[in-house]
């Protein structure tokens, strides 16, 4: 089987570390998933920025970011995203310099608003004792993007003078979002926009027709362009995919009841007393989730695309075997009628088809 409308397909890591797994090789695993992924022809590999949780491990997002560029040859990696809020703007224009001084034309940086944790740890990773304002947002971004282009701000500004270094071409910019706000401010900014249908699926069509509905042409960017990522976990066959799935049914309850721990195994979940009122919290919390055989998940997805009308699916897949992150990855490209990028080398690293 394979999707009826072909669109290109990425990959969005939160580098899930397991229980009783060190925190080492779930960063190890991530780096072979994304050469994987770039052999089997993805578009994009992405991390995303969580903090104080002890089941993710991509809290230092641009480090990962050139750990994964220098650990591939061709695939495009990035963030998915970097927190805004959480940093200053000057601080990620030279952090994203020196990975596209590095990587030149592969670093893709996607912005959020939100601080990807509570509010304590948002504080600390601010300094300030005041309050949380995602509302600076824009002005947030402004800075950001004078700082990229090496602009300078007008006159009074307190940071005019004030420059980014090292200077690289500016990276495309995405904005990423699980609501409306960000939505119209990428269609009005004219820029690409990425939506988190994995979390905040009863959102997703509303946020993506206001994206188009608002979109302005920017240079470089003349139409709407938009990503959805889904939490897709496919396996040899339906039963195989539940069974690992529990996992993630069992991660998410703990983490909306407060309770974040390190990635279950599927079969700590299968050992959990289940009361009916968790399985029902759980149910409507993976509703949207896309899980089986490539039978059933290449009708999920192709439910999804029609339902979206979007222009590439990232897929996210939380296991705690590596090997199960990438055999998903490897039935999801079949379905998607992906074109291996290059061969793997028995040492592991990958050979670019147009070096060969």
């Amino acid at each position: 089987m394979s999707l009826t409308r072909r669109v290109p397909l990425s990959v969005l890591d939160l580098v899930p570390v397991g229980s009783g797994v060190p925190a080492s090789e779930a960063l190890q695993g991530s780096l072979e998933l994304a050469r994987q992924a770039e052999r089997l022809g993805y578009a994009r590999y992405w991390l995303a920025e969580h903090h104080g949780m002890p089941g993710i491990a991509s809290s230092a997002t641009a480090v990962l970011i050139g750990q994964i560029a220098a650990a591939t040859s061709t695939i495009r990696v990035g963030s998915g995203g970097v927190m805004l809020p959480n940093h200053a703007p000057l601080a990620v224009a030279e952090a994203f310099g020196t990975l596209g001084t590095l990587f030149p034309g592969r670093i893709d940086l996607g912005l959020g608003r939100a601080p990807g944790t509570d509010p304590a740890t948002a504080r600390a990773l601010r300094r300030t004792a005041g309050p949380l304002a995602v509302d600076d947002f824009p002005q947030q971004l402004s800075e950001l993007t004078t700082f990229l282009a090496g602009g300078q701000f007008p006159e009074g500004h307190p940071m005019r003078g004030v420059y980014a270094f090292p200077q690289a071409p500016v990276p495309p910019i995405w904005l990423l979002g699980s609501s409306g706000y960000s939505a119209q401010a990428a269609g009005m900014l004219g820029l690409p926009f990425a939506f988190a249908h994995h979390f905040s699926s009863a959102n997703t069509i509303p946020a993506l027709e206001l994206y188009r509905r608002s979109f302005q042409p920017s240079p470089g960017r003349e139409r709407p362009y938009a990503i959805v990522a889904a939490a897709v976990l496919c396996a040899d066959d339906d039963e195989r995919a539940e069974w690992l799935h529990n996992s993630a049914r069992l991660a998410m309850l703990r983490l909306r009841g407060g309770r974040p721990v390190a990635f279950p195994s599927p079969q700590e979940a299968a050992d959990h007393p289940w009361t009916p009122q968790e399985r029902a919290a759980a149910d409507n919390l993976t509703a949207s989730h896309i899980v089986g055989s490539p039978l059933t998940v290449g009708a999920g997805l192709d439910a999804l695309l029609d339902a979206t009308g979007a222009d590439e699916i990232m897929v996210v897949t939380n296991t705690q075997e590596p090997s199960d992150r990438i055999r998903c990855l490897e039935l999801v490209a079949d379905l998607g009628g992906l074109t291996p990028a290059g061969t793997v080398t028995p040492a592991g690293t990958v050979t670019p088809a147009a070096a060969r």
